[in-house]
C-alpha cells in the first residue's frame, strides 16, 4: 500500500513559529512526506537569521521526515536563502523544489 503524501494546507499544517514544528512532525508520522508551499511558512522562515528555518529543517531530518518545500523563486528571499535552497535541491530528506508537481514526483518516487 502506498503511503499518503500530506499537503500542508489541506491538513491544517503551517510553520508560523517554533511550536508549529512539532505539530507538523506529529502529523507526518506514517506518511510518505509533507509538501509545504511558501504560504504555509512564516516570513521569519525565509530570514535565516531568525533560526526558524534551521530549526525546522534539523528537526525534520532528526525525525527522518521527508519534506518538499515548494519555493518557485528562492532568490526573491535573498542570497542566503537561495543558497540554502540550492544546497537542499538534492538532499535526501529536505528538498526545495520549484513546483508542487516536482514535490509530488520526489515524494512519490
Amino acid at each position: 500500500m502506498k503511503r499518503k503524501i500530506l499537503i500542508a494546507a489541506e491538513s491544517g499544517i503551517s510553520i508560523r513559529s517554533r511550536a508549529d514544528i512539532s505539530d507538523a512532525i506529529g502529523a507526518c508520522f506514517g506518511t510518505a512526506g509533507l509538501i509545504l508551499i511558501e504560504a504555509d511558512l512564516a516570513s521569519e522562515f525565509f530570514d535565516l537569521r531568525t533560526g526558524l528555518a534551521g530549526e525546522a529543517l534539523q528537526k525534520f531530518v532528526n525525525y527522518r521526515m521527508r519534506v518538499a518545500i515548494v519555493v518557485p523563486a528562492p532568490e526573491v528571499h535573498g542570497k542566503r536563502f537561495a543558497e540554502l535552497a540550492y544546497e537542499h535541491s538534492t538532499h535526501n530528506a529536505i528538498r526545495f523544489v520549484r513546483s508542487q508537481d516536482e514535490a509530488n514526483a520526489w515524494l512519490g518516487g
